[in-house]
């Protein structure tokens, strides 16, 4: 189901559309400051599951995922002050941060190392989605099955339309992705990937 949703000011009613798919456990695509999202709620297994299938992952391949804000963060990952200020200049931005997880991180997208990838994007489809819901939305690429970014929704529907239940179409992105920064170290962040995001501001 396609669901034109306006990118400066997204309709309520597609939101809560998108959350109802969410807490059944199935499978969503929105718009982000940079590419298209594949996102599930992060408590719920079977969504996460899903998530793995569709991407071709095995289940222990590290996936982000999305927070409301930088208390969000806290919640789920330790942030000293270093990294605390790093994470003040980035955020909201088109930045992941890979962080030390706390005991409230969900287990099943946790690295062996026990960190997790973690994003506040500058959209407000994705922002208000992380409102409404009150929970953490998994982060990682809309691709085809090539593995290739898709950024038109209607190539998303084509592909995928059995497997994801909701697309929040917010028109055509540019397919550059984040910048992942490793901060598990904060007094020497390491970038991993660079994506869309001023290098400058890591420090």
């Amino acid at each position: 189901m396609i669901l034109k949703t306006h990118p400066d000011n997204p309709p309520l009613r597609h939101i809560r559309r998108a959350i109802e798919a969410l807490e059944a456990g199935e499978l969503i695509a929105y718009a982000t400051d940079t590419i298209y999202g594949l996102g599930c709620d992060v408590f719920n297994k079977s969504g996460i599951e899903r998530a793995l299938a569709l991407k071709g992952y095995s289940k222990y391949h590290a996936l982000s995922f999305l927070c409301a804000d930088l208390s969000d963060i806290s919640r789920f990952a330790r942030v000293d002050t270093p990294a605390y200020k790093i994470l003040k200049r980035c955020l909201p931005g088109p930045y992941t941060f890979i962080l030390p997880a706390t005991r409230e991180a969900p287990k099943i997208l946790l690295t062996k190392q026990q960190t997790v990838g973690l994003r506040v994007p500058d959209h407000p489809v994705c922002r208000m989605l992380l409102k409404e819901l009150g929970r953490p939305v998994l982060s990682t690429s809309v691709t085809d099955r090539n593995g290739e970014a898709l950024t038109d929704p209607e190539e998303i529907e084509a592909v995928w339309h059995h497997e994801i239940a909701v697309i929040l179409d917010s028109g055509v992105l540019s397919p550059e992705p984040s910048t992942v920064v490793d901060l598990t170290d904060s007094s020497n962040p390491v970038v991993l990937r660079l994506g869309k995001g001023d290098p400058a501001l890591i420090g």
